[in-house]
């Protein structure tokens, strides 16, 4: 596995865009000997978390939803709740989360994934 390392500023990016990025150097798509089907990435540090920008009304009317398996077991939080009580690195893992295939290698890939507030 590759031991390079990316720092990424979040500030004054968009939520997805920064997203984006963070996910094509974690699936190691910007190297010249990048294989699907090979976890060659490298590790990211997300910097300035806090200062990450939502466009629009994203932070009243983006939802997370979560399901507990039961009957009536759907539960659902807003962007500004969960900010609120995950912080923001949780927001940011959760978009990158669903950028990368889901497959056996996205565990090893988020693994990579630090943020800082």
């Amino acid at each position: 596995m590759n031991e390079k390392h990316t720092k990424i500023d979040a500030s004054g990016q968009s939520l997805g865009r920064l997203a984006t990025q963070i996910a094509v150097v974690l699936r190691g798509k910007h190297l010249p000997e990048y294989e699907p089907h090979k976890d060659a990435g490298c590790t990211v540090h997300v910097e300035n978390a806090e200062q990450v920008k939502f466009t629009g009304k994203k932070l009243r009317d983006k939802i997370y939803y979560r399901h507990s398996g039961y009957p009536g077991g759907l539960k659902q939080r807003t962007l500004q709740e969960m900010i609120n009580k995950k912080g923001y690195s949780e927001v940011i893992k959760k978009a990158v989360w669903h950028m990368l295939p889901s497959n056996k290698l996205r565990d090893r890939m988020i693994k990579r994934l630090t943020v800082k507030n």
